[in-house]
């Protein structure tokens, strides 16, 4: 697959439902848009597998457990701890290889898995740290695929939110902690995180592309648009920054006034 098909597919699951968000798919799409011309069968292998696995486990297991122990102990996906920083653990087809990643990686794996064995498990946009919500019988809990599908108990959410920022009327409410995300917002965390990555890296080139990735999985939202105007510039085309700039201006006015000066600034760059 070329990076131009990588873009359509991306545009495509864009333009789904939040219920038909294309989740694995995408987020092969969004791999191979960073590095074309990859086999991404071994990530729809991984994915068949678990599946199969998880139904087996869910005959005698509940959904939690059986869900963690088929992802990090039958298939051992689990996170990096060594080499956290390592370029492949937001990539979804080097994850698959290595069967080590990111939470926000390894999630796509276990939600997906969940979404075709009928588990109710959506992600949460925990701060700094992504995780999985499951519905059980018992009502719902927060399980961490960085730390082997482990269970997150509230005392621990809790804990984490204080040390992340939150203040403390807000982290002591689980059901902010726990809220979900769609599978769509799920992948655009991802994307996130690789463009904070490239820009500290001052790769703005890789930092470019992940927001037009952000763009198009999500067209009805400016921000991506400034994030590729930013990284644009960064490069010297200015041009592509006051397309980029324009293209938010089209989606939101409500941050009229800063794009216009935006806008403004580039153009002088460009005169």
């Amino acid at each position: 697959m070329t990076r131009d098909e990588a873009e359509t597919c991306l545009i495509e699951a864009g333009q789904a439902d939040d219920d038909a968000f294309p989740l694995l798919e995408a987020a092969i799409a969004c791999a191979i848009h960073d590095y074309p011309f990859r086999d991404p069968e071994p990530v729809r292998l991984l994915a068949a597998a678990a599946a199969d696995r998880l139904t087996e486990r869910m005959t005698g297991e509940s959904p939690d457990d059986a869900l963690a122990e088929t992802m990090a102990g039958d298939l051992r996906l689990n996170g990096d701890l060594i080499h956290f920083d390592h370029v492949g653990n937001t990539d979804i087809i080097d994850v698959a290889e290595r069967r080590r990643g990111l939470s926000a990686a390894l999630a796509v794996f276990y939600i997906d898995a969940a979404r075709r064995t009928g588990v109710k498990a959506q992600g949460v946009d925990f701060p700094g740290h992504f995780l999985l919500r499951v519905e059980t019988s018992e009502g719902p809990v927060a399980l961490d695929p960085f730390s082997q599908g482990r269970l997150v108990m509230p005392s621990e959410l809790t804990r984490r939110a204080l040390r992340a920022g939150l203040t403390p009327h807000v982290a002591d409410r689980l059901d902010v902690l726990m809220a979900p995300v769609s599978d769509r917002q799920a992948l655009i965390r991802l994307q996130n995180l690789l463009f904070i990555r490239a820009i500290k890296a001052q790769d703005y080139e890789s930092a470019e592309r992940s927001a037009v990735r952000r763009a198009l999985l999500d067209p009805e939202d400016h921000r991506p648009w400034l994030d590729v105007a930013a990284a644009r510039e960064k490069q010297g085309a200015l041009a592509g920054a006051l397309e980029a700039l324009s293209r938010a201006r089209s989606l939101d006015d409500t941050a009229e006034v800063h794009r216009r000066l935006s806008v403004d600034r580039v153009r002088l760059q460009l005169n």
